[in-house]
Formats: C-alpha cells, structure tokens, sequence
C-alpha cells in the first residue's frame, strides 16, 4: 500500500473510492494545514520548474494559486489584503518585469 503523507485536493478521496480503492485521512488542525500548505507549495514549485511546456506551467501554477488561496485563509487574510501588500511591495522595490539576473555586489 502506497503511503503519501500529504495534502491532497477536496476531492481526491472520492475519486479514490470511484477506483473501488479503499485509503484513510484525516482532516489537519489550522496549524497543520499551514504547515502541510508550505510543504505543498515547495513541492508544486518543483513541479513548476520541471515544467517543460506552457500547459504544464500553466496547471503547476494553477495548483501553487490554490495553495495561495488555501494560505490566506488559515492566516485569515483576504486576496485583496494580499494583493494590496503585494502591490506595495513592488512600488517599493519594483516586480520582476525587467528580468534583472545580479551577477555580484562590489564590498564596501
């Protein structure tokens, strides 16, 4: 019997019983979830950057805005919050529309 250990979407478990498989859960504290959350999210982004095609990319990083979504809402936080401090952030340092690569830093 294969042992994941992992957070898996809604409706995973009845598409395993429409297999006819048999599996067992539980459902995560707050706290667990978080943690589960972050744990998942390094793992699509491996998946991300493993991608070798737009739709790959695209479904890895439907996958890691779920996560986002399922984040903020364990932080109780609202999208518009988030895209709010987003927002700052780049009018305070900028996106990463130019792609800038920094090679190095000169030592004082």
């Amino acid at each position: 019997m294969p042992v994941y250990n992992k957070l898996v979407r809604d409706n995973i478990l009845e598409i395993i019983a429409e297999k006819g498989l048999q599996c067992n859960a539980r459902i995560l504290e707050p706290q667990e979830l978080l943690l589960e959350v972050k744990a998942k999210i390094m793992e699509e982004a491996k998946e991300f950057y493993k991608a070798e095609n737009v739709q790959e990319s695209v479904e890895e990083l439907a996958d890691i805005l779920e996560l986002v979504h399922t984040a903020i809402g364990v932080l109780g936080v609202s999208y518009e919050e988030l895209e709010a401090v987003r927002k700052q952030k780049k009018a305070n340092r900028g996106g990463f529309d130019k792609a800038i690569y920094l090679l190095d830093v000169e030592d004082k």
